[in-house]
């Protein structure tokens, strides 16, 4: 009977994307306070070293055709007031492959003794793979042909914008990735009155945290990530991170009508971090999967002769 309800959920996604079109979202992540370049491109050097961020995510573990993210950034100062970066993110979801390669470059000025304010810009490229016949394996074989659909890595110019100001305790980010709807057409399709296949969504993002000493050894970070687009309901992730003894870190997040996870990670030398979060669905969804996992990992490259005395929390 599970099989049964879990064949039914993936044929009613197959309908959702051979409809005449679809609201595209871009991937999330639970860990997204370590991976705020991929959102936001004004955060571009703000680190103030050069920075990689590497994060795997596998979500809904065990329901076929689930969405799989990975994700590489790396960002750093260039001057004292420029920075630059490079974000590549794969995304599979179901039928689709989809692969972002975004670069970015911020500006930052200083609007007080202890605030900063930068300015982003991003720009690069979408490539979108849609090919129906992946959802015909297996259990699925022997659809009907004539639903299938086919684009084959369609390229898309991506141009987006974002702010972010931030002091060595709070952070405030608004930010757009994507400014530009695109449209994409079934390739295989021989009718020049068909409907867009798939169409980019505009996705508008605010983050915010502040970092609390609870005492000398701890501190704690509530942050809030809230997303909006265009056709689909608002997210809202809600989190709150312990750190101890600046190496380890423990937290819980929330995400709204969604899930609850739990997230850990350590600091294992002053240049690399290594982090983990697992996702519980607080949706019926959950009878059907093992949850999403994420996997982190952070480096950092010091100027010579720096080392790190306490890691900023975001």
């Amino acid at each position: 009977m599970k099989n049964f309800y879990v064949t039914v959920l993936v044929l009613l996604v197959l309908g959702f994307y051979t409809n005449t079109s679809y609201a595209q979202q871009d991937a999330q992540y639970t860990q997204y306070m370590y991976n705020t370049l991929s959102i936001n491109p004004a955060y571009a050097g703000s680190r103030d070293v050069l920075s990689f961020v590497g994060l795997y995510r596998s979500q809904w573990v065990g329901l076929r055709g689930a969405p799989r993210t990975f994700t590489a950034s790396l960002h750093s100062p260039v001057g004292e007031r420029v920075g630059l970066g490079l974000n590549i993110t794969n995304d599979e979801i179901f039928i689709s492959r989809e692969t972002y390669i975004d670069v970015d470059f911020s500006y930052t000025i200083d609007v007080s003794d202890k605030g900063q304010l930068a300015f982003g810009l991003k720009a690069g490229g979408h490539l979108l793979d849609i090919d129906s016949n992946r959802a015909y394996q297996g259990p699925f074989q022997g659809q009907d042909p004539d639903s299938q659909i086919f684009i084959d890595n369609k390229f898309s110019p991506q141009f987006g914008l974002g702010a972010y100001y931030y002091t060595d305790r709070f952070y405030l980010g608004l930010s757009v990735p994507n400014m530009l709807e695109t449209e994409h057409y079934d390739e295989s399709s021989n009718s020049n009155n068909s409907s867009a296949t798939a169409r980019e969504r505009i996705n508008f993002y605010a983050i915010t945290g502040y970092v609390f000493d609870l005492n000398k050894d701890i501190k704690l970070k509530p942050a809030i990530l809230t997303k909006v687009v265009d056709g689909s309901p608002l997210q809202l992730d809600l989190s709150a991170n312990f750190l101890f003894n600046d190496r380890f870190y423990l937290g819980a997040a929330y995400r709204w009508s969604a899930a609850l996870s739990g997230l850990v990670g350590f600091q294992v030398t002053d240049q690399i971090m290594l982090g983990f979060a697992y996702d519980r669905e607080t949706t019926e969804l959950q009878q059907y999967n093992d949850g999403s996992f994420e996997f982190f990992l952070r480096f950092e490259l010091f100027k010579k002769h720096d080392r790190l005395i306490s890691p900023r929390f975001f």
